[in-house]
């Protein structure tokens, strides 16, 4: 059930970008009187599909894509019998280079519009939860594997990114501060200020979402929240709202401090120190194997929670939205020189695990708007077969005055399909081994 869950929200949200991005297509098309003969949601084999006026509308079998087949336009089809006859006055190829280079564009503004859409909708409606910088600098973080691996330590305080405030502790791993040149925190410790580089390539180690609980959270006092039934807290009198002051003789103030102190105590007894009012007494509790005494907390630092008009929406919105292809540009760029590895490339199959196995549509329609932008950047590359590769051809054209021939064309189609099919192979294939290997 869960697979499905994965695969029925990949599918959906594929489709309907695909479908709007095509659906870009035939409305410019349309809008300057080209005709359309095919528009498809998916690969053949055909699964359904039904014709109205002059295009056949239908759903493809292979779910990775879609496609608007336009007359007298060399595309994806390699249908180019057409090209042989004269120009038809309804055709792409009898159209001004301006009016084709905004058809070519059309999908690519859609998907754009559509990630905006998604972005500012759920700012407006779901605000914003964050532990704030403010509350990072009261109570300082908690650095767990990859944290200390670059050399940050708990009760650390971290003041700012490059030498910028920050706003919410996500930042500390946002693609903006593991992309930038010479990255650094600056850390105050022990009342001493100093600074934490960001490795090059660090932006690596976070090929998955158990990965961003390696690197660091905010450090919290807390209180008793639950207590287990049966429990050796349950039987020394703990009770929902008791705070531990200590553990065998250690102070406690932050709930990592307990876990410490509770791991060095395994399958033994432990003095706890409550507090249950303003009346404090001593426990003794056994300690079980996984470092336990029965006890769930409640934290006693709040998450700040703010929300948004229309106005501060869009602007926060189309922000973010903007953002992500400034982050995937930049990732881009640093995949040629070997900083950002080619194996954060991810195909289907690692799509469909960042929606996850449970239905939840804030964090559907945030992905979803995440790969509308990625769509469309990746749409505007100059690779043949894809539409910016048409857009650089129809730039060409305009500057020049002279139009590429259909033949140059025809194979430059060929020479991108190639391109397109093997980067497919390689993201599938990452994909594959991430499955076996657990990475």
């Amino acid at each position: 059930m869960e697979t499905l869950i994965m695969v029925g929200q990949l599918l959906l949200g594929l489709s309907i970008l695909v479908g709007l991005h095509e659906l870009g297509h035939l409305l410019t098309a349309k809008m300057f009187g080209m005709r359309v003969e095919k528009f498809s949601i998916g690969f053949p084999p055909k699964i359904a599909g039904f014709q109205w006026g002059e295009t056949e509308y239908s759903i493809g079998a292979i779910p990775l894509g879609g496609f608007v087949k336009i007359s007298g336009m060399v595309d994806e089809s390699m249908d180019t019998a057409q090209l042989a006859t004269e120009p038809q006055p309804w055709e792409f190829r009898s159209k001004p280079a301006w009016q084709r280079l905004i058809v070519m564009l059309g999908g690519i503004i859609v998907n754009v519009i559509t990630g905006i859409i998604i972005f500012v909708s759920l700012v407006y409606k779901n605000g914003e939860t964050y532990f704030s910088r403010e509350q990072v600098i009261e109570n300082g973080i908690v650095a767990y594997e990859y944290g200390e691996a670059i050399g940050l330590q708990t009760g650390d305080k971290i003041l700012d990114i490059n030498g910028e405030p920050y706003q919410s502790i996500t930042e500390l791993t946002s693609g903006a501060a593991l992309l930038s040149e010479n990255g650094y925190y600056s850390v105050e410790r022990n009342g001493e200020v100093i600074q934490v580089e960001i490795p090059r390539g660090f932006i690596n180690t976070f090929n998955s979402e158990e990965a961003f609980s390696k690197f660091v959270s905010i450090r919290f006092p807390f209180e008793v929240g639950e207590v287990d039934k049966g429990s050796g807290a349950e039987a020394a009198g703990i009770q929902v709202g008791d705070k531990i002051l200590s553990v065998n003789g250690q102070e406690i103030q932050y709930f990592d401090e307990m876990q410490s102190a509770l791991k060095g105590l395994v399958n033994q007894s432990a003095q706890i120190v409550r507090q249950k009012g303003a009346a404090t007494d001593t426990l003794t509790i056994p300690v079980t194997a996984d470092a336990r005494i029965g006890i769930a907390v409640q934290p006693l630092v709040e998450p700040v929670r703010r929300e948004y008009g229309i106005g501060e929406s869009l602007s926060k919105g189309t922000s973010r939205a903007f953002g992500v292809v400034i982050v995937n540009a930049k990732a881009l760029g640093k995949m040629f020189t070997g900083e950002v590895s080619a194996k954060n490339v991810s195909g289907p199959i690692g799509m469909a695990k960042i929606y996850g196995n449970s239905w939840d549509w804030t964090k559907f329609w945030s992905i979803t708007g995440l790969i509308s932008m990625i769509l469309a950047f990746m749409n505007l590359l100059p690779i043949p077969a894809l539409d910016g590769g048409h857009v650089m051809f129809l730039l060409y054209e305009m500057v020049s005055g002279r139009a590429p021939s259909d033949k140059f064309l025809e194979n430059a189609q060929k020479v991108g399909m190639v391109i397109l099919l093997a980067l497919m192979v390689f993201a599938i294939g990452n994909d594959i081994l991430k499955l076996f290997t657990g990475s």
